[in-house]
């Protein structure tokens, strides 16, 4: 019925169209932020040589929930699509922030240490003014009790789709520096003797962090575990290799959100549970285990 509902436009029943305004789109937005989170971990991991670093860790989760919080406090109820570009446009501030923050007073590229840091910083920051904002107004309340738990339900295919051209652009950034990444993953001394302009990277990488976070925070709100974990999970099974780092989280990141989102529809009779919710209870001890494996936490 579902392949049917697809190819054959005649078709009318509740059925066809509960898979077609319901469960395609749901599957096509799990697949595009399960992408766009793994691809946004293993870059801000390879960046950072940090095996804890997650996609929200320079605040462009925080960026982009308090830009959509802040535009529904002032502007009132936004639509969804004006609601997309608040959060691109947050994410984007915010990473640029972070950015400006963690240069040093001679103006050098950021270390990734102070990279860290800031975002760190910067977003517990952002993250207090977002909680007082919704406190402060009931209906914007409601609005964020799904949304910051991280959901995949609730758009049309046409909504998703805009996140597409966002999420591509990511990726290709991501590819182009995959082989630098391999290279700074060494250190910044034997990646410049290897003749790799660090600065440029780091901007690329970042450029390509906020896309991918921002486009999947927008719509789905801020999921974890995904680009903390599945990364671990193909250095385990893959090596090292940043190409195929990418390459495979690709894969098997939206095989996990899509799982997660797949478990919390049945886990409840009569109620569902949030994918953002599932992915930290499956996420948190399949972590813990990989920790524990040299060769997974080791970049």
């Amino acid at each position: 019925m579902a392949w049917r509902s697809i190819v054959e436009p005649s078709l009318n029943s509740e059925e066809v169209q509960v898979i077609r305004q319901l469960r395609i789109p749901r599957t096509v937005l799990g697949l595009l932020a399960g992408i766009a989170l793994g691809v946004a971990g293993a870059l801000i991991q390879a960046l950072t040589r940090n095996p804890l670093a997650d996609p929200g860790i320079l605040g462009v989760s925080a960026g982009a929930q308090f830009s959509l919080v802040a535009a529904s406090f002032f502007l009132g109820s936004l639509s969804v699509m004006a609601s997309i570009w608040w959060a691109l446009a947050g994410a984007l501030v915010a990473t640029l922030a972070v950015y400006g923050l963690s240069l040093s007073r001679r103006g050098r590229s950021a270390e990734p240490a102070t990279l860290v840091l800031a975002g760190v910083a910067f977003g517990a920051v952002l993250s207090g003014v977002t909680t007082a904002l919704v406190l402060l107004r009931p209906q914007i309340f409601d609005m964020m009790r799904v949304y910051s738990a991280g959901n995949l339900n609730g758009h049309e295919l046409s909504t998703v789709m805009v996140i597409v051209p966002f999420v591509a652009a990511g990726l290709l950034i991501s590819l182009c520096s995959a082989g630098s990444l391999n290279a700074i993953a060494l250190g910044d001394a034997p990646a410049k003797a290897l003749g790799v302009r660090i600065a440029p990277v780091r901007i690329a990488v970042i450029a390509s962090v906020t896309l991918l976070c921002g486009a999947a925070t927008a719509l789905a709100g801020p999921i974890g575990f995904v680009g903390l974990m599945i990364p671990h999970v193909v250095r385990w099974l893959f090596g090292v290799q940043q190409g195929w780092i990418l390459i495979f989280t690709t894969v098997l990141a939206p095989v996990l959100l899509l799982g997660s989102d797949i478990l919390g529809r049945i886990i409840l009779p009569h109620a569902e549970v949030s994918a953002g919710i599932v992915t930290a209870f499956v996420g948190a001890p399949m972590l813990l285990i990989l920790a524990r494996r040299k060769k997974a936490s080791t970049l």
